[in-house]
């Protein structure tokens, strides 16, 4: 019988400061110099992240926003993933479908990372997002849906319950550098929740940003393998007391050997039709 080691941390993590203007998030186009380029002010403050392996009970995408799934892929080179779309979409709608209870999902985006400027150079993907940040406002997720579907096919949608979903995983080994760290949503308040303008090559959208606070419950899954895919839930427009974003950031991991492999990860945002 393998024994689960419980492998709690403590980490600095970097939260914003607010200030009088509405900060702008400039996205980075990957490569080797890819980096956060944020024109707010942000503060490093070290918190506790619990080892969610270890908890008596699971966490979920309706209560604290995120959730762990074993997943076996067929895909075998995630860099090729633009060749593999059609696959690994299948896949995705075959394990989110019953998991979520939704009737329909549009994969919209695959986006590919790395701690390390190496990697990113030879594969031109992009840095760990390491700040604490969620990925849509409510505005940003409705102008989302309107870009993907048109405003004809977007109203229909919008007279029932839509979500928006990251799949995340590790495409290399475990994950133990740069894991992803998510806040539990029970314990984020909305006065520290602030909109933020995020600015891409093609587009221009919103992001949440947050500031400190100590009731943040902090949690990570250590070591996530190339079988296992970490559900985080961007938005919900449900909301009736159920988790409707979860905060999240990459966090530099004290307990990494000096020889750990660097991160490669992707995450899968698709929009969730109930």
């Amino acid at each position: 019988m393998t024994t689960i080691t419980d492998q709690s941390t403590r980490a600095s993590i970097r939260y914003l400061v607010p200030g009088d203007d509405k900060p702008v998030y400039f996205a980075s186009q990957g490569g080797a110099d890819a980096q956060l380029s944020v024109n707010a002010e942000f503060k490093d403050v070290e918190v506790p992240i619990h080892d969610a392996r270890v908890l008596e009970t699971s966490t979920s995408l309706n209560r604290e926003g995120f959730e762990l799934h074993e997943h076996e892929s067929s895909i075998t080179n995630f860099y090729d993933i633009e060749n593999q779309k059609t696959a690994y979409e299948r896949e995705l709608e075959e394990l989110v479908l019953p998991i979520l209870g939704g009737k329909a999902i549009h994969i919209f985006d695959h986006t590919l990372r790395s701690d390390s400027a190496e990697i990113r150079a030879t594969h031109k993907t992009r840095e760990a997002a390491a700040i604490v940040h969620n990925d849509y406002t409510i505005t940003s997720a409705h102008k989302r849906l309107k870009d993907l579907l048109g405003d004809t096919a977007a109203e229909e949608k919008l007279k029932n319950r839509f979500a928006i979903i990251n799949v995340w995983r590790s495409i290399a080994g475990p994950v133990i550098k740069s894991p992803l760290t998510c806040c539990d949503a029970q314990s984020v308040s909305e006065e520290n929740v602030f909109s933020s303008e995020r600015r891409a090559k093609d587009r221009i959208g919103e992001l949440e940003l947050v500031s400190h606070n100590a009731g943040h419950k902090w949690f990570y899954f250590p070591e996530m393998k190339n079988n296992e895919v970490l559900l985080i839930k961007t938005f919900d427009s449900m909301n009736d007391g159920r988790a409707i974003r979860s905060i999240h950031t990459a966090f530099n991991n004290v307990l990494a050997p000096k020889d750990a492999q660097p991160r490669e990860s992707m995450e899968s945002r698709m929009l969730v039709f109930y």
